[in-house]
């Protein structure tokens, strides 16, 4: 077998997408709103849904990923590159799934639930930065986009370096 499932492929790509624009959306976007402006609330309704999304297809991903046959694990050529490439694909799940967490632990320490989503006439905290998920939510994200970037280091390693085609696994066509 040389591909991945269609879902997981399916999965990948689309989780690739959600999560780029919610680490964007948080640190671009949130990030520059002080909670007394009227746009905060609408982007931190956009953000906590896709993280909730995101928190559901990466449980799905990660079921999927446990549940089909995938192809053998790719050979960087080197015991400490490939032990790396494992570390970094598992880390990505941990990561993801720690992100979400803390964001559940912001929402509920703040008692967002109620202000984004139930209307309620409470206005936001004046800051989230004292609340412990907020630190472990801006710390995984850190290590979140190092991780990424290590993930397409990696890519980039293999379609120009060693020039396997490994992209072809994570992509679209009859599985063989």
């Amino acid at each position: 077998m040389t591909r991945y499932h269609p879902a997981l492929v399916a999965l990948h790509w689309i989780l690739a997408a959600l999560v780029i624009g919610a680490l964007f959306m948080g640190s671009q976007v949130l990030a520059a709103l002080p909670n007394d402006n009227p746009d905060k609330m609408f982007s931190l309704r956009a953000h906590m849904t896709v993280g909730l999304v995101i928190g559901v297809l990466m449980l799905v991903r990660l079921v999927t990923r446990l549940r089909t046959p995938h192809p053998p694990k790719a050979d960087a050529g080197h015991a400490l590159l490939n032990l790396g490439a494992r570390a970094a694909h598992w880390a990505l799940y941990g990561l993801v799934l720690l992100m979400v967490a803390s964001g559940i632990g912001i929402a509920i320490t703040a008692g967002l639930p109620a202000i984004v989503f139930a209307g309620a006439d409470t206005p936001l905290p004046e800051t989230f930065d004292n609340l412990t998920p907020r630190a472990v939510h801006g710390l995984v994200a850190t290590l979140l986009v190092l991780t990424i970037l290590a993930h397409v280091a990696g890519w980039l390693y293999h379609q120009f370096v060693l020039k396997d085609g490994l992209i072809r696994r994570m992509w679209f066509a009859p599985r063989r």
